[in-house]
């Protein structure tokens, strides 16, 4: 019998996931974590990037947070994100523009333009493609 764990990925617009999962990917702030049923409880930041949810051998759903926090108990992940979308219904070109308008704003030599703002929309519009691109290659 495969040992399972609660996943809850939220965000602050909705319940993104909710369900049984043998083993959670998250990209934590001092790297990528792997937690399987009784992990060790832990919290963690989260940077902006894939989680991916491994329902069963032959089931994984991947999600892009912007970040957040995780909590694990040994039966229970609760990822709570600032923004959560399933990969699958991230818009690449919405993403692709926002990465150019981002670029566009850091090139600017006026002034004008607040440079933390655009990094951060640069660095958020790059981990959407990048999570795109994990999941075209893994053929989803």
């Amino acid at each position: 019998m495969t040992m399972t764990v609660h996943v809850d990925i939220v965000s602050a617009e909705q319940e993104v996931f909710s369900g049984m999962a043998e083993m959670v990917f998250a990209p934590a702030e001092l790297g990528e974590v792997g937690i399987t049923p009784r992990h060790a409880p832990l919290i963690s930041k989260l940077n902006p990037g894939e989680v991916r949810v491994k329902v069963s051998e032959k089931e994984s759903q991947a999600f892009y947070v912007s970040g957040g926090l995780l909590e694990v108990q040994p039966h229970l992940v609760t990822i709570l994100a600032d923004t959560a979308i399933r990969a699958k219904d991230i818009d690449e070109a919405a993403a692709l523009q926002a990465k150019a308008a981002a670029e566009e704003a850091l090139n600017d030599k006026s002034g004008k333009i607040d440079y933390a703002t655009a990094q951060a929309q640069l660095a958020q519009a790059m981990m959407q493609l990048r999570t795109i691109d994990r999941l075209k290659k893994r053929g989803h």
